[in-house]
């Protein structure tokens, strides 16, 4: 008895223990411990192997302005407001209620909050248009020996499905003069950023070449990336877009500080900034003699006596044998006995009424019915259609093409760097996906500003980001790795399912003893 009265009470005391480990008041202190590493500012505490706290803090990024053509992080809202305008134009090529740039533009901060300090301008609507832009501080000439840098960020809050997320640097002149007049149809110089619809993934970079015979522009495409960049489509993060091009011609794209694209304005892009010197005479017409076939059906070739054209690919097999029960009197289907003519029917309109056709009972148990046809099988004697074996033409005279001519529109221009000036940089969008934020849009000529302005920006956010995407179970080790006795906390909580079922065995069992006793004891009085 004091055995079980001892097991009875260790058994309940193991059990009260259990509960309260597993208690909120346990769970509330080790979820308070792990908030304690975020602050209301936005700052991420993370444990470094020397025990050292490194904080990673977003602060707006102070900058002199006449260092870049253009720069704006957004955090300044009220300036920032100041400088960009929202288009009240309409597109020409429409309907009239879909025409209007209603597409709604505000300052605010992103959906993961990296820092209450940073702001984004966000693209708000969807399946609208939308076009805002603003001036540059000074036109970008392309006349010094420096390169044009332009970055800017991006996130696609909820992805996206269908719809671009690139910028227009506007050409200089009277068009982006008053920038409420913006609209597709506005000059632009250079378009550059990702772009989406469907399976169909883009990073556009294209510019607008001046033909310096004429004067007339034509857009020139830069081929792919090689590798598919799907990722800042759907992952919902922020997103580093950069484009630098050179005074010698060279480009350069990178995503994410990762070259992806890169090569020379001269032969990367389609059609070819400079045609071609020579062009097919378009009087020069093939002659009606000209004979391109490389082979020719043999002329002294004779089809064989035996060779039958009409010949069957298949014929019903002559060894077959009509199956024994099969009834041939009847027809697979009849006419519904128990059908009745409707009592609307009109002959004269609806035509003669016959009953529907149903199966036919008598075939249900046998081997078939209706008229019996033998299966088909392979004919030896077929051949298809004869046809004469081809040979060498001896007329043959190749390809025909037309003679060539010096190209009157041929002009060679070795500096196409030099393009029409830039004095605004604009976004003109359609998308089926909203909230997505635009964000550290810069214009420069030196590539290490450029560099500085991210690591101040975006670099912060992204290290912030990598950081919290470590899963709570990561930072989990990390505090257990520096509290050993949290290990127990959590072996004790596991041990809960387990400690209610032994203790639910426990007082099974001694019931189980009791009766065995009581029916040894009326044993014992019975013998």
């Amino acid at each position: 008895m004091r055995f079980k009265h001892f097991m009875g009470l260790h058994l309940g005391s193991l059990l009260v223990i259990l509960l309260l480990a597993s208690s909120p008041l346990v769970r509330a202190d080790v979820e308070q411990d792990f908030a304690d590493e975020i602050d209301d500012d936005g700052k991420v505490e993370d444990v470094q192997d020397d025990n050292e706290l490194e904080e990673i803090v977003y602060e707006s990024p102070v900058y002199d302005q006449s260092k870049f053509y253009f720069a704006d992080h957004f955090d300044d809202i009220a300036e920032s407001r100041k400088r960009w305008i929202k288009s009240e134009a309409k597109k020409d090529d429409i309907a009239e209620e879909i025409a209007k740039y209603d597409g709604i533009w505000e300052w605010e901060a992103p959906q993961r909050i990296v820092s209450k300090k940073d702001i984004g301008l966000v693209l708000k609507s969807k399946a609208k248009h939308a076009a805002i832009a603003s001036k540059l501080n000074k036109p970008f000439t392309f006349k010094s020996d420096a390169p044009l840098v332009v970055q800017y960020e991006v996130t696609m809050q909820e992805g996206q499905e269908c719809g671009g997320s690139y910028i227009k640097l506007l050409s200089h002149g009277i068009h982006t003069e008053d920038l409420k007049k913006f609209n597709d149809k506005t000059p632009y110089t250079i378009m550059f950023g990702p772009d989406k619809c469907g399976s169909d993934i883009k990073l556009h970079f294209i510019f607008r070449h001046v033909n310096p015979i004429n004067g007339s522009i034509e857009e020139k495409h830069c081929k792919k990336p090689k590798d598919r960049l799907e990722e800042p489509f759907k992952d919902k993060l922020p997103h580093l877009y950069q484009l630098v091009i050179r005074p010698d011609n060279s480009f350069e794209i990178s995503v994410d500080h990762k070259v992806v694209n890169q090569g020379s304005l001269l032969s990367e892009f389609v059609p070819p900034v400079n045609p071609p010197r020579e062009i097919d005479d378009p009087e020069d017409k093939k002659p009606k003699d000209w004979d391109e076939r490389e082979k020719i059906p043999d002329p002294t070739a004779k089809k064989p006596a035996d060779w039958d054209d009409d010949a069957p690919p298949q014929i019903p097999d002559p060894t077959a044998v009509m199956p024994d029960g099969w009834l041939e009197e009847e027809p697979a289907m009849i006419p519904d006995p128990t059908a009745v003519k409707p009592e609307d029917w009109d002959s004269e309109m609806d035509g003669e009424w016959e009953a529907p056709m149903i199966d036919n009972p008598a075939c249900e148990k046998a081997v078939g019915c209706g008229e019996w046809k033998a299966p088909l099988i392979p004919n030896k004697e077929y051949k298809g259609k004869w046809r004469a074996p081809l040979i060498d033409n001896p007329n043959y005279q190749g390809k025909w093409a037309a003679r060539k001519i010096p190209n009157p529109d041929y002009f060679e221009d070795l500096t196409p760097f030099k393009m029409t000036p830039i004095s605004a940089v604009g976004l003109e969008l359609w998308s089926m996906s909203d909230s997505i934020l635009f964000d550290n849009l810069i214009v420069a000529d030196d590539i290490e500003l450029a560099r500085d302005f991210a690591a101040k920006t975006f670099d912060i956010k992204r290290k912030y980001i990598d950081k919290e995407s470590k899963t709570l179970w990561h930072r989990l080790m990390k505090r257990i790795n520096y509290k050993p006795g949290w290990w127990a906390l959590y072996f004790t909580y596991l041990l809960i399912p387990v400690g209610c079922y032994v203790f639910y065995l426990y007082g099974r069992a001694k019931e189980v003893l009791r009766k065995c006793f009581f029916f040894q004891h009326k044993f014992k009085l019975l013998y």
